[in-house]
């Protein structure tokens, strides 16, 4: 597990990083409102991409378990079919977020002094929809192959260029929130072309083809089987971020861009906990596959033991030096922004070890293909939970009843996913059965 999440926890870090170097040069360069502005659009972006990106990774699930079955005919199709169905979904996906712009960004009440800087982020970003959804999509299908490497190599490209771009737009070209949005799009865009180049010159067995002839409905059939739960999940998790949003949007724009760098911190820091879910997912995946239900809970045990320990030694760093890093975003005359997100840090922090749980469980049962269960988890967790807590205690306690929300859904949703995993249940969900795609379960 080590071996193989290593380059994945790099990778994921790595994004992590520029998202916080964004955060950095944005709120070093462009101030406070600016910073606000890109926390604003962020969730409302994720809630429009959100529900394909989870239905795709049902294509990626089946993916590792036709791997594990050493049937690689199969993993072709289904990687075609997931190219097909996500090129399609993203340019739909597109119009439709640039036709609803303004009314999404009034839905989650973005204050009036920044409202214009968010509407600019937005829409740049939805152009860039399709090159974010391969970049995605891409590493993913070598991930479900037990390929961690690769995937890493290129976003380590993807993130030199990009925070490179970033620092010739904003500060030296002065374009602004438009430059720090754009230089996203082109870095992606570059590490698109850029791969997809190499799979088809270079990878032993797969490659990227774009004609409806390739598209295996049987298979995309079992993958929205398993990735709608999943996408409804994403979905469920992207709308519940734009119910926070609007609670957080009824202090002010300081609140708003406090919660935005503590959010980018909180990024970076569950990067760990994100990794470790998405490898045993893949390594779940290949050995139901291959029907080694034994090394499923060996996996399990040696994952959760590496997380948990990653995510109390990340708590006690971010609880120490909360103001310290709060103050690297700001110019440092936001004095109430920095006490803000300090706030934020010292709530959410001794809880990475809890949410990270949440997660691996979350990963064996989306590996095995039950995904059906970890999507009532997070409705429990994020909308019977976080979001009413939210409402409620913030009315009372001011902000910190919206940080606290946080932890309390995790708590709940780690100790529902816990008893789940014990029932047994989800060794009945795989997919594939000595190479081939079985019944519905």
């Amino acid at each position: 597990m080590l071996q193989f999440s290593a380059p994945m926890l790099i990778g994921n870090v790595l994004m992590q990083f520029y998202n916080v170097a964004d955060t950095y040069v944005v709120g070093n360069f462009l101030g406070t409102k600016a910073l606000a502005a890109v926390g604003a659009s962020g969730p409302v972006i994720f809630a429009l991409v959100s529900f394909i990106i989870g239905i795709a990774n049902g294509c990626t699930i089946i993916i590792a378990q036709y791997f594990g079955a050493k049937n690689l005919n199969k993993v072709q199709s289904a990687v075609d079919t997931v190219i097909i169905f996500v090129l399609v979904a993203a340019f739909l996906i597109m119009l439709i977020g640039l036709l609803l712009c303004e009314p999404l960004l009034r839905l989650v009440n973005t204050p009036a002094d920044v409202i214009d800087g968010a509407r600019t982020f937005y829409y740049v970003s939805m152009v860039g929809i399709i090159p974010l959804f391969g970049v995605n999509v891409l590493g993913s299908v070598l991930q479900g192959t037990g390929d961690s490497k690769t995937p890493l190599y290129y976003l380590i490209f993807s993130s030199a260029l990009n925070i490179l771009l970033l620092l010739l737009f904003v500060p030296v070209l002065h374009y602004g929130i438009a430059g720090a949005a754009w230089a996203t799009v082109f870095a992606q865009t570059v590490t698109v072309v850029v791969m997809t180049a190499w799979l088809n010159r270079r990878h032993p067995f797969i490659h990227i083809a774009f004609h409806p002839r390739h598209f295996d409905f049987d298979i995309f059939r079992k993958s929205v089987r398993i990735g709608l739960p999943n996408g409804i999940q994403h979905a469920l998790i992207a709308v519940g971020m734009m119910a926070l949003l609007r609670i957080v949007n009824m202090f002010n724009s300081d609140v708003l861009a406090a919660y935005s760098i503590a959010g980018r911190i909180e990024s970076l820091a569950s990067a760990p906990a994100m990794t470790f879910s998405a490898a045993i997912a893949a390594f779940v995946g290949q050995n139901v596959g291959a029907h080694k239900f034994d090394r499923v809970s060996d996996g399990l045990k040696a994952t959760l033991g590496i997380s948990i320990l990653v995510s109390a030694v990340i708590s006690l760093l971010v609880v120490v030096f909360r103001h310290t890093v709060m103050g690297w975003f700001t110019t440092g005359e936001e004095l109430n922004v920095i006490e803000v997100g300090s706030r934020y840090l010292l709530i959410i922090a001794p809880f990475y070890a809890v949410f990270s749980t949440l997660f691996v469980y979350n990963g064996v049962m989306r590996g095995a293909g039950d995904t059906l269960f970890p999507m009532f988890t997070t409705l429990l967790s994020l909308w019977l939970i976080r979001i009413p807590f939210a409402s409620v205690m913030s009315r009372y306690i001011g902000t910190d009843g919206i940080w606290w929300a946080i932890p309390i859904g995790w708590c709940l949703g780690a100790a529902c996913a816990m008893g789940y995993y014990r029932l047994g249940k989800w060794k009945n969900k795989g997919v594939v059965n000595n190479g081939q795609l079985t019944m519905d379960n």
